[in-house]
């Protein structure tokens, strides 16, 4: 008796491919980006992109050397297949793609997902909250009930403490050998760095100019992190300075910061406008215009949005405002440099002179003079 098929009434051809589907794939993508996200965490928790970094190896293979159930095994393969964060050949032997070989030996995306997971991944739930508070309420909730990041960094948890760390100075120490050519063409005697975080930017410069003097100033906890590790390094304390306070109290308590022909000072504020709103920084560039003179230059290094060459920068440029928002303060962001450029306009300072293109991820240095 032959065997009869059955038609179905429709079919679609997985082939045929059109923009809406293409639109729907993505979509799917951002919907499960959590999840996505958690596979890459989980696969280098296990050892596994280390393992299989080293050598292919097949699913069983894989559960011996990670000492992993099959159902972890299998369920992650799964995700990271169609994550294409691992490939197979026909013999069911997985290997990394180049996406995951990024995970491992890309410095700027271990530094972000990092950065992502320990810092802001619990507190990115409360993002509409925190910007209906105006206040980071990721922070509030899941860590220190804190006003702002930056007053208890020394209390957060040692790995979300690591990772913010890294991230922040990955991306700023690569541009100081550049800046400070720049700054130093006037042979300067003296340099105020303003919210010198761990002193980073002291080290580079006391190093750059055997003469010059730098004054740290930044909120008195990062201060007093910075002495202690100033004085395991023996440093000149007599080329440096240190400068507690709050820079947003009301009444200008920075120090005095003219410029003299026999004593040329500039002032710098590299990746530090950024961690401000509009409204705190305009008061910020007008409390320095009163401490300067005609003669002082005033520096500004920042990342902006829309100098950045590649797509991928500028991408994770904008999402960094969204860490702002919901774990360091609730009013910043990462700015366009036309934004930036309208606040000073705004202030008592004005731009005298750009250089683009700052080390190798597109800094902007503005610098600035008394209007």
């Amino acid at each position: 008796m032959e065997e009869k098929s059955i038609k179905t009434a429709y079919r679609r051809d997985r082939k045929k491919k059109t923009s809406k589907v293409e639109i729907l794939t993505e979509a799917q993508k951002i919907a499960f980006a959590p999840m996505t996200f958690q596979v890459v965490s989980s696969l280098l928790d296990f050892n596994i992109l280390q393992t299989l970094s080293e050598q292919p190896m097949t699913r069983e293979q894989i559960m011996e050397k990670c000492n992993l159930s099959k159902y972890t095994v299998y369920t992650l393969f799964d995700a990271a297949l169609c994550a294409g964060i691992l490939k197979k050949d026909d013999n069911w032997i997985f290997s990394n793609t180049e996406l995951a070989e990024a995970f491992l030996l890309d410095p700027m995306t271990v530094a972000n997902f990092n950065f992502v997971k320990d810092v802001c991944y619990l507190g990115a739930n409360e993002l509409k909250q925190s910007f209906e508070q105006s206040a980071p309420v990721g922070l509030q909730k899941h860590f220190i009930n804190s006003k702002t990041i930056y007053e208890i960094l020394p209390k957060l948890p040692k790995q979300m403490l690591k990772s913010w760390y890294d991230f922040d100075h990955y991306y700023s120490d690569d541009c100081f050998g550049e800046v400070l050519k720049i700054m130093f063409e006037n042979n300067l005697a003296e340099v105020f760095d303003i919210g010198g975080n761990t002193g980073k930017f002291e080290r580079a410069c006391l190093a750059f100019d055997k003469n010059c003097k730098v004054n740290m100033i930044d909120l008195p906890v990062n201060i007093e992190v910075a002495k202690e590790n100033f004085e395991k390094e023996n440093a000149d304390f007599n080329r440096l300075k240190f400068h507690s306070l709050d820079i947003l109290l009301k009444e200008n308590n920075l120090p005095d910061m003219k410029s003299f022909a026999d004593a040329p000072a500039a002032v710098l504020m590299s990746q530090f406008l950024d961690c401000f709103s509009e409204e705190q920084i305009l008061h910020i560039l007008n409390k320095v215009a009163e401490r300067i003179n005609e003669n002082t230059r005033v520096y500004i290094l920042e990342p902006f949005i829309d100098n950045q060459v590649f797509a991928g920068a500028a991408y994770a440029l904008s999402h960094i405002s969204l860490y702002f928002t919901c774990m360091a303060n609730g009013c910043s962001k990462m700015y366009n440099e036309a934004d930036m450029k309208s606040i000073i306009n705004a202030s008592n300072l004005k731009v005298s002179r750009a250089f683009y293109n700052i080390g190798k991820y597109d800094y902007t240095l503005l610098e600035c003079v008394k209007a």
